[in-house]
């Protein structure tokens, strides 16, 4: 199929199943979804962003902004991972109890008000194999319209293009608990230091990186900058240190291998 046809197929989707809801992240995906979705059905599509200490608060409010530039109808949907222990032990397949959460919530808001379906933005080049969120959204039914109907991220990355979206070149972003290696418990006060720590870093005008949690002790900062940034850290390690430290880490590690 041509990438119209494609798009064309989300539409159909979407427009057979409305009036439903999307499950959004202000990420590259669940956006062009949404864009779509609300193209095609309007009023009849609702985007329900969730929101817990894992979502970082600029995070929150960029994903509400690019919204509103397109019209989309949104709601904030505070979830309750964080009271689910198999979530805080961060085992491998903490993102299934995660998107669980989320389902679950959206699963009941559907019920209640009428809704038909609930999509997310999984695309063609998502293996479920890797993606434990993808076990949660067979489970709970959810749709995906871009991997059904054969988009890969290049296309969706190009459709965000072509309709004007600030996403179609964003990296990804999952959330903050991803910055904390399986094992090592999930607390508010982590994601809060590492949400501190990578405002430091992209203040100093880092765009692609991660700042990984380990705890220690001592506690430590991991700072994974992407290859095409390296060259910028000679001038900035310092601001690095001093910022991470500041922040509430005890010790700083520049990874030499970067972020990928």
């Amino acid at each position: 199929m041509t990438l119209e046809e494609k798009v064309r197929k989300v539409e159909e989707i979407i427009l057979s199943r409305s009036p439903l809801i999307v499950a959004y992240s202000g990420g590259v995906d669940s956006t062009c979804l949404l864009a779509l979705a609300s193209r095609a059905a309007g009023d009849q599509v609702l985007g329900a962003i969730a929101d817990s200490p894992s979502l970082p608060r600029a995070a929150l409010r960029q994903a509400l902004d690019v919204a509103s530039q397109f019209g989309a109808r949104i709601e904030i949907v505070n979830t309750a991972e964080f009271e689910n222990e198999d979530y805080l032990a961060n085992p491998p397949n903490r993102c299934y109890f995660c998107k669980a959460e989320l389902f679950s919530c959206l699963e009941k808001i559907a019920r209640d008000r009428g809704f038909q379906a609930i999509a997310y933005g999984e695309n063609a080049d998502d293996r479920d194999d890797l993606r434990p969120g993808s076990r949660a959204a067979a489970e709970f039914h959810v749709l995906a319209p871009l991997k059904e109907a054969g988009l890969t991220k290049a296309d969706v990355r190009e459709i965000s293009r072509s309709l004007g979206l600030p996403t179609h070149d964003a990296p990804a972003q999952p959330c903050l608990s991803s910055r904390i290696p399986h094992g090592t418990r999930v607390t508010g006060d982590a994601l809060s230091l590492v949400e501190r720590g990578e405002e430091v870093v992209r203040s100093l005008g880092f765009k692609i990186f991660r700042v990984r949690y380990l705890a220690g002790p001592p506690l430590t900062a991991k700072v994974q900058v992407s290859p095409a940034e390296a060259a910028f850290l000679a001038g900035t390690t310092e601001a690095i240190d001093a910022g991470l430290k500041s922040a509430g880490f005890d010790s700083v590690i520049i990874d030499p291998d970067g972020y990928r």
